[in-house]
């Protein structure tokens, strides 16, 4: 379980660099809290720093879970997948938008195959 927590350990310093990015962007840009529109690249900045939020919900139980029921060393490296499609969901985010699915279906494709490996696991339990 060690490959897990240092995946979501990554997962949530990432998720923390969006952040400080997103307050360095808030000084830039002038968009006084708790605004959350202004200028066009603060709010790429924001989105893509919700949006992490977002998936990080379903992501860290998962994964977790994933790791106790089946198999850590796969959940780890499903996990970095997360992690990975985040940065690509990021860096496209903030240069174009509408330029973001590839990332997004990483992310998203991770986070639905540990929560439901993670469900098979759990259910596989009560039949023993």
């Amino acid at each position: 379980m060690h490959w897990i927590a240092l995946v979501v350990l990554l997962a949530v310093l990432q998720y923390m660099v969006f952040g400080m990015m997103v307050g360095r962007a808030r000084m830039r840009y002038q968009v006084l809290a708790p605004a959350t529109v202004g200028h066009p690249q603060f709010e790429r900045l924001f989105r893509v720093h919700y949006n992490t939020l977002e998936l990080l919900v379903a992501f860290i139980p998962s994964i977790w879970l994933f790791g106790l029921y089946l198999d850590p060393r796969w959940g780890a490296g499903i996990g970095a997948i997360f992690v990975l499609g985040r940065a690509v969901y990021a860096f496209a985010y903030i240069r174009a938008p509408q330029r973001r699915e590839v990332g997004a279906m990483m992310s998203f494709a991770s986070v639905a195959v540990l929560l439901f490996g993670a469900l098979f696991g759990a259910v596989r339990l009560l039949w023993e």
